[in-house]
């Protein structure tokens, strides 16, 4: 997320240096010691060390790119389903900054690449799934800092995520052929999301890839079908653990714990093509550094956006999404297109015929 404050809050012409305080919607607190040449201690130097300050800022959302908006997510599978995904998503818009701040047309070009593999199985009689994914991001962050252009390229592998999820109601594990005589109608499914602190990190740079730290995520999910129509809603809430080694390596951020709301309206034209209606709406996550808490880190935004899946062949078919900020209290006015390829197939049980 973009700085939601900054502020200049020591400068030494002498020695040449300014030290630089900024703060992320996403609860990132940084203090950045500049040197400079002396007697270049101005606005457009602080200026510019904000801007690069904002791209880190900013750059954690690269990262919840993979949380986007899911339909169908507690739909159940035969056993011994599996699925190799591949999905493309761009997203860009604009930075919102502090007006009194003096960067302008301040914006951002994110492309993310994720590889996930989904399996169906039996967890004592009820449909359960797993699924990983691996993502990797590219950003492209550019401004006007008092009127002189500037830009920043960051690129590296993301953290990794596992998802498990179990029905708790309607959907008993079948395999194939009963699913073939099986009808839908009330879903209550439970998951949870971990994700590992695999991506690329260094404690003595500004902008990593990685956050460092776990990240754990209980939901509840409904899913309830009236002939060709589908209705989903999902709540949940993000749990983080510390950071222990926060920029310089001598801080410790904590956060805590951000709610969520997913719903999503589907119909089906036939078996494999459908489209769906899609939103959600989060809230919390003030954070703190080194004990100290900052409630202006508080975050509430909401997106709006709709989803079409289409088969190509027994085993491969397409997903297309689109998604805009439809709401944010702090952070960006951000669009977001993806694309997905994927292969499906029925395997057999171990030891089975």
């Amino acid at each position: 997320m973009p700085p939601k404050s900054w502020r200049c809050i020591f400068c030494n012409a002498l020695e040449a240096r300014v030290f630089i305080e900024a703060r992320g919607t996403d609860g990132h607190q940084t203090v950045v010691q500049v040197s400079l040449p002396m007697g270049q201690v101005n606005a457009a130097v602080v200026a510019r060390s904000v801007f690069c300050l904002a791209t880190f800022l900013f750059g954690t959302e690269i990262v919840d790119a993979q949380e986007g908006l899911t339909p169908r997510a507690y739909v159940i599978t035969p056993i011994h389903s599996n699925a190799v995904t591949l999905t493309y998503s761009y997203q860009q818009g604009d930075i919102l900054f502090n007006p009194a701040t003096p960067i302008a047309d301040a914006g951002a070009q994110i492309e993310a690449g994720v590889l996930s593999y989904y399996h169906a199985f039996s967890f004592f009689g009820r449909s359960a799934n797993i699924t990983g994914s691996l993502p990797y991001a590219v950003g492209i962050f550019a401004g006007r800092v008092e009127g002189s252009p500037d830009s920043v390229y960051r690129s590296g592998l993301t953290d990794a995520s596992l998802r498990f999820s179990v029905n708790l109601k309607g959907g008993p594990a079948m395999g194939l052929a009963a699913m073939r005589d099986w009808r839908q109608k009330t879903l209550i499914g439970l998951s949870l999301t971990v994700e590992a602190p695999t991506g690329q990190y260094d404690p003595a740079r500004l902008i990593n890839p990685g956050f460092n730290r776990w990240g754990f995520k209980p939901e509840l999910g409904l899913s309830r079908r009236w002939g060709s129509w589908l209705l989903d809603i999902y709540n949940g809430v993000w749990l983080y653990t510390e950071n222990p080694r926060y920029f310089p390596s001598r801080a410790v951020q904590t956060q805590r714990a951000i709610g969520s709301l997913e719903t999503h309206l589907s119909y089906d034209l036939r078996p494999r093509l459908w489209f769906s209606l899609d939103g959600n709406f989060w809230y919390g996550g003030v954070s703190s550094v080194n004990r100290t808490k900052d409630p202006r880190t508080r975050q509430e935004s909401s997106r709006v956006g709709f989803t079409a899946a289409m088969p190509v062949s027994k085993h491969q078919s397409l997903k297309f999404s689109y998604s805009i900020t439809d709401y944010a209290l702090v952070g960006n006015d951000f669009q977001n297109v993806s694309a997905a390829w994927q292969y499906s197939w029925v395997g057999k049980s171990l030891g089975g015929p």
